[in-house]
């Protein structure tokens, strides 16, 4: 989240690790604009923060030519800020999985590829291994979402970007236990996978989700146990640019 508050604190970070691959969380909606609110009138509220109803939102998007003007605008400037840190653009993905509705998405792929980018999130979950793992697992995705992640990851390919065969972390976003990574790790199908997650120190910041475990989740992802099973998988870590698009 290039506006983000500790976006400044994050660049700063990530330039002392190397190592670390990073990617432009864009935001487009129940966030904060990089644009001005004068330049995105209806893309922000009265407060000039982004929309926070992804719904009414994305119909603008998809049905008013001046709104997707803003929006191209908006995904633009973040695009151009994160160009700005220097830091290599390993990939991109969008806040609330946003990507996937087809006015967005079409606009990332034609932005993000003056700006490099070479990765971009799909997120479809392999349900049935989730169940496995996890029978009380809630899936916040439905069959709504389900052609517009397939349109999507198609326009991926066709662009020759990245993208992983499968992403976990909805059906247990927030809740990223080290039992349930342990389960994904064990039971991890061939190809390329994400697993994602929200780790920090505690809870209760500016904008902290409720009922997320975030600390929890750094505890499972910094756990001995996960960096052994990691290693037992055979499977090759890293990010998006590690890996040859397909």
């Amino acid at each position: 989240m290039v506006a983000g508050a500790a976006a400044a604190d994050a660049v700063a970070r990530a330039r002392r690790l190397p190592s670390l691959r990073v990617g432009l969380h864009l935001v487009v909606v129940d966030g904060v604009p990089v644009l001005p609110r004068e330049r995105i009138p209806d893309l922000v509220d009265a407060t000039g923060r982004l929309r926070s109803d992804p719904g009414r939102a994305g119909v603008g998007m998809f049905l008013r030519p001046g709104v997707r003007r803003q929006l191209a605008a908006e995904i633009e400037a973040q695009f151009a800020a994160y160009c700005a840190t220097g830091l290599a653009l390993d990939h991109v993905n969008a806040h609330h999985h946003l990507q996937l509705h087809p006015t967005v998405g079409a606009q990332v792929l034609a932005i993000g590829s003056r700006y490099g980018m070479r990765g971009l999130r799909v997120p479809r979950e392999a349900r049935r291994l989730i169940g496995s793992i996890d029978t009380d697992a809630r899936y916040p995705f439905t069959w709504i979402e389900a052609p517009w992640a397939l349109l999507l990851e198609r326009r991926v390919r066709r662009h020759g970007l990245t993208a992983p065969d499968r992403v976990f972390g909805q059906a247990w976003s927030g809740q990223m236990t080290e039992q349930r990574i342990a389960g994904l790790l064990t039971h991890l199908p061939d190809g390329l996978t994400e697993i994602y997650a929200h780790p920090a120190t505690r809870g209760g910041f500016a904008g902290a989700a409720e009922g997320y475990r975030y600390a929890d989740e750094l505890a499972a992802l910094t756990a001995p146990a996960i960096g052994q099973l990691l290693r037992e998988s055979g499977a090759r870590g890293g990010g998006y640019s590690d890996f040859v698009s397909r």
